[in-house]
């Protein structure tokens, strides 16, 4: 019997989620030298791109440029997609082993950290990932209801998530019309009351997870002023910054420059304020009326680094609604390992572990692989080294032990036999042009269907 990863019998590769890590495996599969490979990628969305699709802010279209490399990939012959199929619905983690000898989770990080203080279950309390779900037209969030009628709003927070809630709420609608955005998104925007809104980092400015752009384009916002306390722009003598990079020198000197201009004049304003840490969500009849923050100072942690402590001076800061972005962590998959305390799958140099061995055929990649840092072009280099653990275990010998079933048929056998019609991806392509088409009628890039069951009609696939 020939060898996998050759002509007479590929190498057959199953990747679970169709988002930038997933991709960016399939990219490196099919450039590895010498090898016969077959890839199918697997999402549970009948749409592909996960987070440049459903996370990328509306206004950032350049980035979302990114999908050109994920067609070359996706058109591939090599390569299919199966849209609209769910991981532990319609396909099990064993009958995945059963049909290929290799499994690549790239299923990121669908869940938010919670900042475990008092009041933070009040109504109009919510995760940032709910708010650009929302925005996003993402299905999972598309009904949530968001209370625009505050006149103020607090962003926990400081990554370039919590930067594009921050932007979206602070911004003037009419900038967002021609984009993607959800089209009620926008009505609801239209009719927002939010003058205010605050941006809340524990630490100081040298140790800010946002880019520098995402902070330069609060200062370009027509009618909106951002404002920072002169005496918070102030680099403690525990920083980072001495062995920060540029861009940290960049981001400091940004903050400080910006802190010399006051209040403004403008009727919106962004209120970007670091060494603060929320201790308690204070509601009235249920709902959110305010945040107490708590001043930190930072100190060292004997380990080279630096720690918040709080130092026992607050304030309370009105606010309608809180969204956090303090950190995402994985949802667990029946028949995956999963680490709870980290709340990523647990590995070693990408090859899933249990129980301290490497599980045979089995891999992650992304966010689920490492936790959620980096930007989207991270995920290259990170899919990359998965893939060369791939490739020495394909050498190896060092397969899945279950595979029974290699034929390209099998799978699609499996769901047609369950009632399951995957989208393909000639059928995402078919439902993209729609989508544009929708927007051109608007003046917009394009109008989403928010709503899966819009999505397989549109295209006449059986439910």
């Amino acid at each position: 019997m020939s060898l996998p990863g050759t002509p007479d019998r590929p190498l057959c590769v199953a990747i679970i989620g169709s988002g930038p890590s997933g991709f960016y495996a399939a990219e490196a599969l099919l450039k590895a030298p010498g090898l016969t490979v077959r890839v199918d990628l697997y999402d549970r969305l009948p749409t592909p791109f996960g987070l440049v699709r459903g996370g990328v802010a509306p206004d950032h279209q350049k980035i979302k440029s990114v999908v050109v490399v994920y067609e070359k990939v996706a058109t591939d012959p090599r390569v299919r997609f199966f849209g609209n199929v769910l991981l532990g619905r319609d396909i099990t983690v064993e009958e995945l082993r059963a049909r290929y000898d290799q499994v690549v989770y790239a299923v990121g990080c669908e869940s938010d950290r919670k900042m475990s203080i008092p009041g933070e279950d009040l109504q109009g309390s919510f995760s940032a990932t709910e708010f650009v779900g929302w925005y996003n037209g993402h299905p999972d969030h598309r009904n949530k209801k968001f209370d625009l009628s505050c006149e103020s709003v607090s962003v926990v927070g400081i990554g370039n998530v919590a930067m594009d809630v921050t932007r979206i709420l602070a911004c003037d609608p009419e900038r967002l019309a021609k984009t993607d955005i959800a089209d009620y998104a926008l009505e609801a925007l239209r009719k927002s009351k939010v003058k205010t809104v605050w941006t809340l980092g524990r630490r100081g400015p040298a140790e800010a997870a946002y880019s520098p752009v995402e902070i330069e384009e609060f200062g370009k916002l027509e009618g909106c002023d951002l404002v920072i306390k002169p005496e918070e722009a102030v680099v403690g003598k525990v920083s980072h910054l001495e062995n920060g990079d540029a861009n940290d020198k960049k981001k400091v000197a940004y903050v400080q420059e910006h802190a010399k201009l006051g209040d403004g004049t403008q009727s919106r304003k962004i209120r970007l304020r670091f060494c603060v840490s929320p201790v308690e969500v204070i509601g009235e009849g249920g709902k959110v009326k305010a945040v107490k923050l708590e001043k930190n100072k930072l100190v060292d942690n004997g380990r080279g680094g630096a720690k918040c402590v709080g130092i026992g001076e607050f304030e309370t800061i009105p606010s309608g609604m809180i969204f956090r972005s303090v950190g995402y962590r994985g949802v667990p998959i029946t028949g995956v390992a999963f680490d709870e305390k980290s709340g990523h799958i647990p590995n070693e140099s990408g090859r899933v572990v249990s129980g301290g061995a490497a599980l045979p055929g089995e891999y992650v990649v992304g966010w689920a692989k490492r936790g959620p840092s980096g930007l989207i072009g991270t995920n290259r280099a990170d899919s990359v080294l998965t893939v060369q653990s791939m490739l020495e275990d394909l050498k190896a010998g060092r397969l899945s032990v279950g595979p029974v079933d290699f034929s390209p048929e099998s799978a699609s056998k499996l769901l047609a036999s369950r009632g399951v019609n995957p989208v393909s991806y000639a059928q995402w392509k078919k439902l993209d042009e729609l989508e544009r088409s929708r927007g051109a009628v608007n003046g917009k890039i394009r109008e989403k269907f928010t709503k899966v069951e819009d999505m397989v009609a549109a295209l006449s696939v059986p439910a």
